[in-house]
C-alpha cells in the first residue's frame, strides 16, 4: 500500500462569480503528488501543468499565488490526458492524503465536468493531514496553513509554497514527523459523492466517537423525521441509550442531544445539516463520550436555547 499526497492548483473566473461556469467554478491547472511507502518515505512523484479550457485568463488571486503567465500553458496537455496518466501512476493500492478537504472534491468536480468515469471508491476515505496536525499538536479543531505548520515543526523552507508539487513535499515532510500510530485511524470522509439510499449510508467508529453520514433528503424537515438520523444507539456497544436531553436546535444548522449508555455513560450527540449543490440536504451525525462537566455545559446550553425561544415567542405576541 502507498500513500498518495495530492495537491492541486486551480483558477477561477477572472470576471467574478456572476460570470463563472456553475459546473466548473474552479478549473484545475496543475496536479502535484508524491507517492509514499508505508514508512511515509517519498518513492516517486508526479507533477504536470494542465492547459485551461474554460478560464483562459488568470484570476488576480491565482496569478498572485502561482506567479505564472498563461503563455506557460501553451504546450500543456488537457485535463483528461493528464488525469489518465495520473491514475495509472497512482496504482490500485493507495490511500489519498491532502492538506485540507478541498483537493479531492475539486478533482472529482473537474472529472464530472469532462464526463470522466470516477474510479475512486465510495465512500471515499482519505487523510486530511491538516486535521491530523491539529489532533496531534493543537486542539483538534483549529486549522493551520501549511506554511504555519512547517514553521511550527521547524522544517526547513527550502522550496517555494503555493505550487502543487512543492506543497506535497512539505505535506509529506509533516507526515513523516507525525506519530502516525496515534492518528492513522482518523480518516476523513469525502462528501462530493453522497449515499443515495439507506444501504449506502456511512457508519464509522473511531477512538472516542462515532460518525454517521446519511443519504440525501429533499428537505431539512424530511431529514429530521428520519428514524436513523434521530436514533441514538451507542456507537461502541450498540445499546439503545436513554435520552437525557432530546435533540434541540442549537444553531441554524446544528442540533445537539445528551444521552446515557448503560455501559459507556454520557454521550453527546451532534447533527449537522449540510446542503448539496442541487439544494438537497444530508446529515452528519457524531456521537461522542463526554464527562459530567461537558454534560452540565450542554444542559446549560439547552436551557439558554429554551429561554431565548420563550422570549422570542413573548415578543411576538
Amino acid at each position: 500500500m502507498h500513500y498518495i499526497v495530492l495537491d492541486l492548483e486551480w483558477n477561477q473566473c477572472p470576471a467574478g462569480k456572476a460570470r463563472e461556469n456553475p459546473n466548473l467554478p474552479f478549473e484545475i491547472v496543475e496536479i502535484g503528488a508524491v507517492k509514499l511507502n508505508e514508512e511515509r518515505k517519498i518513492v516517486d512523484y508526479f507533477s504536470e501543468m494542465i492547459r485551461p479550457k474554460v478560464y483562459r485568463k488568470f484570476h488576480y488571486r491565482t496569478r498572485e499565488l502561482l506567479h505564472l503567465d498563461m503563455k506557460e500553458f501553451a504546450g500543456a496537455r488537457s485535463f483528461p490526458e493528464v488525469l489518465a496518466d495520473f491514475w495509472a501512476w497512482c496504482g490500485d493500492d493507495c490511500r489519498f492524503c491532502s492538506w485540507g478537504p478541498l483537493d479531492l472534491m475539486e478533482l472529482q468536480r473537474n472529472m464530472h465536468f469532462y464526463h470522466m468515469k470516477n474510479p475512486l471508491p465510495m465512500p471515499l476515505l482519505y487523510y486530511d493531514v491538516q486535521k491530523l496536525f491539529s489532533l496531534l499538536y493543537e486542539d483538534g479543531k483549529s486549522r493551520r496553513s501549511l506554511e504555519d505548520a512547517v514553521e511550527q515543526l521547524q522544517i526547513e523552507k527550502d522550496i517555494p509554497f503555493h505550487r502543487a508539487y512543492d506543497d506535497t513535499c512539505y505535506t509529506a515532510r509533516i507526515m513523516e514527523r507525525m506519530d502516525w500510530d496515534r492518528v492513522k485511524e482518523f480518516e476523513s470522509v469525502d462528501y462530493y459523492r453522497l449515499p443515495s439510499c439507506r444501504q449506502e449510508e456511512i457508519h464509522l467508529v473511531f477512538s472516542g466517537y462515532g460518525k454517521y453520514v446519511s443519504r440525501m433528503f429533499g428537505s431539512r424537515e424530511e431529514a429530521l423525521r428520519d428514524k436513523e438520523v434521530l436514533s441514538v444507539r451507542c456507537y461502541e456497544c450498540g445499546a439503545r441509550m436513554r435520552k437525557l436531553l432530546p435533540w434541540f436546535n442549537a444553531s441554524s444548522r446544528q442540533y445537539l442531544s445528551l444521552n446515557e449508555c448503560p455501559v459507556h455513560g454520557l454521550v453527546k450527540g451532534k447533527l449537522r445539516v449540510k446542503k448539496t449543490p442541487n439544494d438537497r440536504v444530508f446529515i452528519i451525525k457524531t456521537l461522542k463520550r463526554i464527562g459530567e462537566e461537558e454534560a452540565d455545559e450542554l444542559r446549560l446550553h439547552h436551557e439558554n436555547v429554551k429561554k431565548r425561544r420563550r422570549e422570542k415567542e413573548a415578543g411576538a405576541e
